[in-house]
């Protein structure tokens, strides 16, 4: 039992230190990227 408690404490420690960004979480940075790609892809517009 006392090794099943360590694997577990383990994996608690390492799932605390996980940097990963999950989907949900990027919203704010993933809309100003798509709005930097439209911005790039519009062709600019001489005024006469």
């Amino acid at each position: 039992m006392n090794n099943e408690r360590r694997w577990l404490e383990s994996v608690l420690k390492a799932a605390e230190e996980s940097t990963v960004v999950m989907p949900w979480a990027r919203g704010t940075r993933r809309k100003e990227m798509i709005s930097r790609r439209i911005e790039m892809e519009e062709p600019d517009v001489l005024s006469a």
